[in-house]
Parts: C-alpha cells; structure tokens; sequence
C-alpha cells in the first residue's frame, strides 16, 4: 500500500505492520472497529450483540452476532495475526448454535445488546427499518446462517478447510486485515480472500440452484411468493413501456429491486410508510455524493412534476438516499397497500413516477460520477 502525496506528485510505501507489535488486542480494538463500522465487511450488517453467550450447556462465546439484509444470522470470529488451528471448529459450533434461534430470540438479544449500550431504541423496529419491511414479513434466521472470518494471517488447514467448506454449501468468507503505517500514522486495509469478490454470485447461484427450498411459515412463503410476482409484472410493463431498468434484473423475494449506475442503485422499493423510486448510495459515509447531487437540487426539484422529492442525507449512517414516495392511499385510494391486488395501479404509479425521476437524474447523477473519479 502506498500513500500519495499530491504536492510531492508522488507515493510512499506504507510498511506492514502486525497488530501485536502495534499493541492491539482482539476484543478492545478489532472487534470494536468491526462493530461500529460492519461495512468494512463489503455489506449492510446489522450487529446485534458483542461476545455473545447464550448458547445452553456451554460456555463459549461467540465474537460478534449479525443480521444480514436478508435477516439471516452472521457469526463474525475475528482473531488478529494468526487464526489459529481451530477457528473452524469453532465457528462451526458457533452457527450450529444460532441456527435454532427464533425470531422473538434474536430481537430479545438485540434489545439486551442496545439496553447495555444505554441506547434508548426499540429492537424490533430498528430491524424492521434496517431490513426495509413490514412486520408481517418478519422471519429471521429461516435460511442456513452464515460465518465471517477477520484475521491478519490465515493458517493453510484453515483455508484448505473454508475452501472444502464453500464447495459443499456453507456459506463463508475470510477476510485479511492489515495494519499499515508511516511514522505515527496507522492505517487499516480489509480485504476479503476467500472466495474472491469477482467469483462470490457465481458462488452463490450455484448453491441455491444446488439446495432445495426451506420450509417456511405460510405468511412469509406467502408474501415472497407475492413479491416475486409483483415484480416480474413490474419489469414487463417497463418493457412494455420502452423503459429497461430492469432488463437483467431478477424479480427476488425482496421488498425492493433495483439496478446499478455508476455508485449508486436507481430502485423501487415497498417500505413501511410508503411506496418509493430512489436513488440509493450505498457508501456515502463522507456524503460527498449526496452534497455533489444537492447543488443540482432546485434544477431538480423544477424539472419533477408529480410530487415533492425528499433528500436524505441519513446522518450518521454510511447511506445517503434521493427519494419520491406516496403512500397506498394515495397512490389507489386503498390503505391496505400492495397487498389489496390492486397491481395496475400500483405498477402504473412505479412505471410513471420512475420514468421521470431517472430522466431527471440521471444526467446530474452520472455528472457527479465523472467529477469525483
């Protein structure tokens, strides 16, 4: 890793460095800075408690506990210079653990971990808010739970074994953490090793085309059927209508869908208060995005006809957010929303609202994009 130095029009070889010598620890150091910024990790991450030991008849204790945006349990194990020989096993135990906990259990470990913190906040409504649903969508933990590895250096039968591991469907990442440092200068580098960013969908594909569909409760089977069926009436009608957003998109069970341009996502999306087209910028943590679209927004806010366009700057989180949003009511008349079968309605509004917010946008979006390359 090198340092650029604009004035010098030159770079400097940052030295690695071991966290031992550095004197960090595990627990005080790495696993704080994973669990204040989980998006280290290449994904929205949900920490829901910290050295977690509520498992029956044992004593052990876990690292970090996460949710997923699917609401699927992580199990983070993080060790620093070395792994270690048993990592594995132990991570192993750790999911095999989780695996049977419930949904009213991991919001009760949520609340137990937000009440330590002194956080005046509700569990259940910070998942509902952080998975973009409603309650009756809510069932946590319903597929197979996931592992996350964080170390400096990886022993060979460990990644011979997460290699063995990934070819017969565990869901599992390792990912290399570097100290760097120039002077009294520290830096951190995360990457992820295995398996390779560029091969993990293809990965995944494989293994859900490969497991057969879990059992799941009639309300959640039901709505993701819905939801499934919903969007696929959507992308025809944007088809229909010339518009191809969403051509080498798949309809997912998922409260939203949405395609990339540039460092953003174009989406449309069922929330708990309403019905939403945004642009969506996953890592704006400096919101250097959303400050550079902001400077357009009267332009905006001129050209957009149908309603007002709410900016989000979603201070204190790393997202920034651009959305139009109408409640059911609004859109068909109707407060029981989506779910009422009233789909032409509802996919006309998409189609209308969508088409002049990405007219509209796009040209500033891709301006921003070009600028801060």
């Amino acid at each position: 890793m090198y340092r650029i130095s604009r004035e010098q029009n030159n770079i400097t070889k940052l030295e690695e460095r071991k966290f031992s010598e550095l004197q960090f620890r595990e627990r005080e150091n790495l696993q704080e800075w994973i669990a204040k910024n989980p998006e280290i990790l290449g994904e929205d991450l949900l920490i829901i408690q910290k050295e977690f030991d509520g498992f029956n008849d044992t004593q052990e204790r876990l690292d970090l506990l996460a949710l997923d945006k699917n609401g699927d349990i992580v199990v983070i194990e993080n060790k620093l210079d070395d792994t270690g020989r048993h990592v594995v096993w132990q991570a192993l135990k750790y999911v095999s653990y989780c695996s049977t906990l419930s949904t009213s259990q991991i919001i009760k470990i949520y609340q137990e971990y937000l009440d330590a913190q002194s956080l005046n906040e509700e569990a259940k409504d910070n998942i509902l808010e952080f998975l973009d649903i409603d309650e009756d969508g809510l069932l946590l933990n319903r597929n197979d739970q996931r592992i996350i590895f964080v170390a400096n250096n990886y022993r060979k039968e460990v990644t011979s074994t997460v290699l063995w591991l990934l070819q017969h469907s565990v869901n599992i990442q390792c990912f290399r953490a570097i100290p760097f440092g120039k002077g009294e200068e520290l830096f951190l580098q995360i990457e992820q090793i295995i398996p390779l960013p560029e091969t993990k969908e293809f990965m995944i594909d494989a293994m859900e085309k490969e497991l057969e569909e879990k059992s799941k409760s009639k309300k959640v089977a039901e709505t993701e059927t819905r939801l499934v069926e919903f969007w696929n009436k959507l992308k025809a009608e944007l088809k229909v209508r010339k518009m191809d957003l969403l051509d080498n998109v798949t309809a997912k069970p998922y409260f939203n869908i949405s395609t990339l341009r540039g460092r953003g996502s174009f989406g449309f999306c069922i929330g708990r208060k309403g019905y939403r087209v945004e642009l969506y910028i996953g890592q704006d943590e400096t919101k250097t995005l959303i400050d550079a679209m902001f400077q357009y927004k009267h332009e905006i806010d001129e050209k957009f006809t149908l309603g007002e366009i709410i900016w989000e700057r979603l201070e204190g989180k790393k997202a920034s957010r651009i959305k139009f949003e109408k409640s059911a009511l609004e859109i068909t008349g109707d407060i029981d929303g989506w779910r009422n079968q009233k789909d032409e309605a509802f996919i006309d509004w998409y189609c209308q609202s969508m088409k002049l917010f990405y007219d509209i946008l796009l040209p500033y979006w891709i301006k921003v994009n070009n600028a801060i390359e």
